[in-house]
């Protein structure tokens, strides 16, 4: 990983492993035997960085058996090796062979969807793809023009409508342009909807059939977009949007503004669902696939 995408994670976890560290920093380089109390310590610690309690109990106990299978290694190593075990195998988020690929961005009000759909098409552009963004929102004040300046910073094609159309017509219409275009990724952003809404979720599940209805096989990827800073809060909206249209891959923002980085553990391993993109910033450029090992370290280096 080039060192400057790893400094920036580690700064964006700086306060959550601000936070281990001031209750067990001096103990995670012991060796051997861990006793009751250093175990509780760290319980405590793993939960003020909101780690579930069913997620600590599991990364602590997993990491004592690495240390009993090998003496040399250090409570801090076994807790990184046990991190990057619980958090999965990375999902890319990269475009398959079906022209178009869809994409969905999906979650719940102000998540950070447009804002990452914008980056994530500059990178698809720079990459040498000719990605369409979709503004599905077509109810929230100025999403679409929030959108339209991400898409010219990132100097891609918008399709949009006039404010309160269909968002399933929009998308209808926006696929079929992708195709008389030649574009060959298509990223929809939808609105934000509580996971408690039952109108809005069999609205996103419409959204989803008229993708496969022109696209056979679309949307081929379901990006579900968490906000970091909720913690662990968002497992229950992840698991609805999981029921409503399933979802791909987890996309993790604001993780540079938050002391609850331990949720990402809990969320990853609770949920079984891979974790592909982070956001850590506002920035063009200020977001990275998701590295487990790289997370890992820095919240316990």
């Amino acid at each position: 990983m080039p060192v400057s995408l790893w400094e920036r994670l580690r700064s964006g976890l700086t306060r959550t492993r601000e936070r281990i560290e001031q209750q067990v920093g001096s103990l995670l380089g012991l060796r051997g035997a861990v006793d009751a109390a250093t175990r509780e310590r760290l319980e405590d610690a793993l939960l003020a960085a909101d780690a579930g309690p069913a997620t600590a109990e599991r990364l602590i106990e997993r990491a004592l058996e690495r240390m009993r299978g090998d003496p040399e290694l250090d409570l801090r190593g076994a807790l990184e090796r046990t991190a990057v075990d619980l958090l999965g195998r990375p999902e890319a988020f990269a475009p398959g062979t079906q022209r178009p690929w869809v994409a969905l961005l999906v979650g719940v009000n102000g998540v950070g969807k447009t804002t990452l759909a914008g980056k994530l098409a500059a990178s698809l552009a720079a990459a040498g793809h000719r990605p369409l963004l979709v503004a599905a929102d077509t109810f929230r004040a100025a999403a679409a023009e929030q959108l339209d300046v991400w898409a010219q910073r990132a100097g891609v094609e918008l399709v949009r409508a006039r404010d309160g159309a269909d968002p399933a017509s929009v998308v209808h219409d926006a696929l079929v342009a992708a195709g008389a275009r030649g574009r060959d990724v298509v990223l929809v952003d939808t609105a934000g909807r509580l996971h408690t809404r039952g109108n809005l979720m069999a609205e996103l599940e419409k959204i989803h059939r008229v993708c496969g209805r022109v696209v056979p096989g679309a949307p081929h990827h379901v990006l579900l977009v968490l906000d970091a800073t909720l913690g662990q809060n968002s497992i229950q909206q992840a698991r609805e949007f999981q029921k409503a249209v399933g979802v791909t891959s987890l996309a993790l923002t604001k993780l540079d503004g938050t002391a609850r980085g331990g949720a990402v553990i809990t969320i990853a391993d609770e949920l079984k669902l891979p974790i592909s993109v982070v956001g850590l910033g506002e920035a063009l450029e200020d977001w990275q696939p998701f590295d487990p090992e790289a997370f890992a370290r820095g919240l316990f280096e």
